[in-house]
């Protein structure tokens, strides 16, 4: 893949239809603390329910942003939120991150700034390309895996080493 941004990225893989694809990038952590996400959106700083930092979801809308979270970890019920799996889930819900701040509601999740998104057809040509390598969707590769190494474990789960690969680039998109 051209694009040094997705280079070793995973990306979770939410909507993938006719219209485009959509999905957030869960192995880029930044430097920035949540503390600073809530500064900034006037959050009652309530930082010790919420350690951490802020992760990159990718490169459109940067300013937006997302929970990915376990709702099997604490209570979820009210939260307006797109259930992926079992155990994933992503809201925009800035109640839901008033209530995460506050020490209510699930105690595993990933703040992320931005999306990665496709155009009609583009995920699809990328993946005829050999750009991107599809898994099924593992919520223990989404919080229980290391960010450093969700990259080579989603590879592992297909059985592929990646140092015996050649021209190694692109990503790994669950589904």
């Amino acid at each position: 893949m051209s694009c040094p941004f997705f280079n070793h990225t995973v990306v979770l893989l939410v909507e993938h239809g006719e219209e485009g694809a959509l999905g957030f990038v869960i192995n880029r952590p930044t430097t920035t603390p949540v503390t600073s996400l809530l500064e900034g959106l006037e959050v009652e700083d309530l930082s010790e329910h919420l350690p951490g930092e802020v992760w990159v979801g990718g490169p459109v809308a940067p300013d937006t942003g997302w929970v990915l979270f376990d709702p099997l970890s604490g209570e979820s019920d009210d939260v307006e939120a797109v259930e992926l799996a079992e155990r994933v889930a992503v809201s925009a819900s800035r109640t839901f991150l008033e209530h995460l701040a506050g020490g209510e509601g699930p105690t595993v999740y990933a703040l992320l700034l931005g999306y990665a998104g496709w155009g009609p057809g583009q995920l699809d040509d990328e993946i005829r390309d050999g750009s991107w390598i599809s898994i099924d969707l593992d919520p223990a590769l989404v919080f229980d895996a290391d960010h450093a190494d969700r990259w080579r474990a989603g590879l592992a789960t297909l059985g592929i080493d990646p140092s015996r690969m050649v021209g190694v680039g692109g990503g790994i998109a669950e589904a």
